[in-house]
């Protein structure tokens, strides 16, 4: 199902969200890669606080190439989402709403994705010239000096992107492999 999100994201429609579900995405997301999670995370031990508020705020895992032609941002696509795995628990329980990436989660993140009511959502990897023509703004908000993987707030608008741990825990990785064993098993 097709469905078009202005975010942040309140926690009812991130619960109306299912594994499978292609959203739109217009409005503010912060990005973050694992040199900002773990400074982040160096913050949080010395009780420091984050850069921006984090609840209800989704985090896209991606660090862009520089801007050309008039554009307010480079290449953006996505990066692997585990490499943010060890972090991720704990940015969830402090209000995060929802990831953007790409791959698999461990089953830690999964249960906190579960226990928050919070969503994954993977946007497609290869795809980030496409990705940033979404992107209407682009502001280091924070670690300027981590370059590429400085904290960024984007704006977006019509960012497309599939649903693949919802609130539940449905697995879109998982389902989708028992869904092609299926057709595989009654084709034959």
């Amino acid at each position: 199902m097709n469905k078009h999100i202005r975010v942040p994201m309140d926690m009812e429609t991130a619960k109306s969200l299912r594994a499978g579900d292609y959203v739109y995405l217009s409005g503010t997301v912060y990005t973050a890669r694992d040199a900002a999670h773990k400074r982040m995370d160096e913050t949080l031990r010395e009780d420091g606080a984050l850069p921006f508020d984090i609840k209800g705020q989704i985090v896209y895992y991606m660090g862009p190439s520089p801007a050309r032609g008039g554009r307010p941002i480079g290449s953006a696509g996505p990066t692997t989402a585990s490499r943010m795995d060890k972090y991720t628990p704990r940015l969830l329980d402090l209000g995060m709403g929802a990831m953007i990436g790409k791959g698999k989660r461990s089953q830690e993140v999964i249960d906190a994705i579960v226990r928050n009511g919070a969503v994954y959502f993977a946007a497609v990897g290869g795809a980030g010239a496409l990705l940033s023509k979404c992107i209407t703004s682009s502001e280091v908000i924070a670690y300027d000096d981590l370059g590429t993987e400085a904290v960024r707030r984007l704006n977006i608008e019509n960012f497309p992107v599939i649903v693949v741990v919802d609130s539940k825990g449905s697995n879109l990785y998982e389902t989708a492999v028992e869904e092609y064993r299926r057709t595989e098993d009654g084709e034959r």
